[in-house]
């Protein structure tokens, strides 16, 4: 394959180029960890001890800060259309740096309310946005397993950062250890985005998935895309409140985790032990997820999504031992891969590359919003009743609600259909 560097003689290439710039993605969505929960959740109890602050006042933060996370996506992403995702993803790591660091210095409600609201701001939407957007550029009729490879990036987040977050605690204290993990995003995310990634294909002289013409297939959906409208869109939220259902749902799930266990008898080190088969079957069903949306479209695996989503809530109230909870935990991880897979590559299936951010992320930003409110009305339910239950069997409704808006808007938007069944 010969690629053009846009100067000099063409550069060729043993392989796509693409498959570059999704390794770039790759180190993007992992070094999103520090603005995620799962990363914040290890320093929780030593920022309590170290400022005083309570619990209660950090949960009020971090409901804050995920608000801000929501509407400095939709910000990023519009930027991201406008200058490409490249600079916007370099721009977004610098500041998460610095936003890590602010955190080790921090002392007062103030500065450290600004530090929390912008790690969140900018870890947790602003910088796997860039990473999907990025990726979504290069691959039309082979982006759901861009997206997977991309997404393992997420995984390896989730699988590595705790440890070596609760390790630089244990060795060096909170702040610094903060600082390390600032330092650790520059080092990863700036010299590869600017060395290596390009923001499309077309820069270097190719095309997409590395063929000789751009796919057929993109035409037919960009045509379809209603002029690119969102929010005075029916197809629109026909397609983007769905999508929330699974973060809503897993948020909710996940966030009170602990108690659900409890009140089947488990103690909180079950509840706990089983993130790990959680993380593991959401790689692996997105791994799998991004090879099979290529050939089946996103429709087919989002309701395969919602019926695990379905089983998962389930099997919460039939979990009587370890074994049980590690069943659950995995059907609830396969429904989140599915899911993650699906959220990646619909948006572009439909709307096409062009203009995909303002799209894509005003999506995000909704999704965000759900996912942060997701745990308040299964807390209202289980103060009310003293039971998990009846919150659990109510949001047993949302996955076949959402089920039903996704068919409606497969009907009213044949561009959802082009293209399923392969690459040709």
């Amino acid at each position: 394959m010969i690629a053009s560097g846009g100067a000099g003689a063409p550069i060729r290439l043993p392989f796509f180029y693409g498959w570059v710039v999704v390794g770039v993605g790759f180190l993007i969505a992992f070094s999103s960890g520090p603005g995620q929960s799962y990363v914040f959740s290890v320093f929780l109890d030593s920022i309590i001890e170290d400022t005083g602050l309570s619990r209660t006042t950090i949960s009020v933060l971090y409901a804050v800060g995920t608000g801000v996370s929501a509407v400095m996506v939709a910000f990023v992403s519009r930027l991201a259309d406008r200058v490409g995702p490249r600079l916007v993803a370099v721009a977004v790591a610098s500041a998460l740096g610095v936003a890590c660091i602010g955190m080790a210095f921090a002392r007062g409600f103030a500065a450290f309310f600004l530090a929390f609201a912008a790690l969140r701001a900018l870890g947790q939407g602003s910088t796997p946005i860039n990473a999907t957007l990025l990726t979504a550029q290069w691959f039309v009729l082979r982006r759901g397993r861009a997206m997977a490879v991309m997404g393992l990036g997420l995984a390896a987040s989730l699988a590595l950062l705790p440890p070596i977050s609760r390790a630089l605690i244990d060795a060096i204290g909170w702040r610094e250890a903060y600082v390390g993990l600032g330092v650790m995003v520059w080092l990863l995310v700036i010299p590869a985005t600017l060395l290596l990634a390009r923001d499309t294909p077309e820069q270097l002289g190719l095309h997409p998935d590395g063929r000789d013409r751009p796919p057929p297939r993109e035409a037919v959906m960009a045509a379809g895309a209603e002029e690119r409208r969102v929010f005075s869109s029916l197809t629109f939220w026909l397609l983007a409140l769905p999508l929330t259902t699974s973060p809503f749902v897993v948020t909710a799930l996940v966030f009170h985790q602990a108690g659900i266990f409890a009140e089947r008898g488990l103690g909180a080190g079950v509840a706990a032990a089983v993130f790990v088969p959680f993380a593991l079957t959401t790689a692996l069903s997105s791994t799998l997820a991004g090879f099979a949306v290529d050939r089946l479209g996103p429709i087919p695996l989002f309701l395969l999504s919602m019926l695990l989503l379905l089983a998962a809530l389930g099997s919460s109230r039939l979990i009587e031992s370890a074994p049980s909870a590690v069943l659950y935990a995995g059907v609830l991880g396969t429904s989140s891969g599915v899911q993650r897979i699906v959220q990646s590559v619909l948006w572009a299936h439909y709307y096409g590359r062009r203009g995909l951010g303002r799209v894509q992320g005003s999506a995000t930003s909704i999704m965000i919003l759900m996912s942060a409110l997701g745990p308040l009305p299964l807390a209202v339910l289980e103060g009310a009743s003293g039971s998990y239950g009846p919150g659990i069997a109510a949001m047993a409704a949302l996955p076949v609600l959402a089920s039903a808006g996704m068919l409606l808007a497969r009907l009213r938007t044949p561009a959802l259909e082009a293209g399923a069944g392969g690459a040709g």
